[in-house]
């Protein structure tokens, strides 16, 4: 038996969960989401949701613990929400958003405008003397996760000095330089 599939997700108040032809949508007070299944069943038993699974078939196996984290992760989303926050560390990295544009200057020749899907929430916090901040809210983890990828992608933080874009509290390995 999966160890993440067996466990029934809890079901917060105020969060409704429905289940129908194969998908499964759960709203709450952030937002709507929905998720289609196979090869699993979804029961809504009052205030929690189990999933099993018919055999043990390695792919039935795989997709117990995923859809079951799956359904969590949107429980909690539509409840509480998602939060991803990035840090700029870099001399003249900064980042400013007008409502879903984020303009970053990453030491590149031009800045980079990134326009962010309506979903997400962004924010920039710049207080002198620390690193710039961007802060991504949303109720959809996957999103988050994805925006934030992409946003670290335009300078991944590089061994030597640990300049580039990472996420709050990343460890990166560091390299010692030249030894002369």
């Amino acid at each position: 038996m999966s160890r993440i599939g067996k466990n029934p997700v809890a079901i917060p108040s105020g969060v409704s969960v429905k289940v129908e032809n194969n998908e499964i949508i759960v709203e709450g007070k952030l937002g709507k989401l929905s998720q289609s299944f196979s090869d699993v069943s979804v029961d809504v038993d009052g205030d929690t949701v189990i999933v099993s699974r018919p055999s043990d078939a390695k792919d039935h196996r795989a997709k117990h613990g995923l859809y079951r984290s799956l359904i969590s992760n949107m429980v909690l989303g539509v409840s509480k929400g998602w939060t991803k926050s990035l840090e700029l560390v870099g001399v003249g990295y900064r980042a400013s958003n007008q409502g879903q544009k984020l303009d970053l200057a990453l030491g590149f020749s031009h800045n980079i405008v990134l326009n962010i899907a309506p979903e997400v929430k962004v924010e920039t916090i710049s207080d002198k003397g620390k690193n710039p901040i961007v802060k991504l809210t949303s109720h959809d983890k996957q999103l988050v996760g994805q925006v934030a990828a992409k946003i670290r992608a335009f300078r991944s933080p590089e061994p030597y000095k640990g300049k580039g874009v990472r996420f709050v509290g990343e460890i990166i390995r560091r390299k010692a330089g030249k030894s002369a």
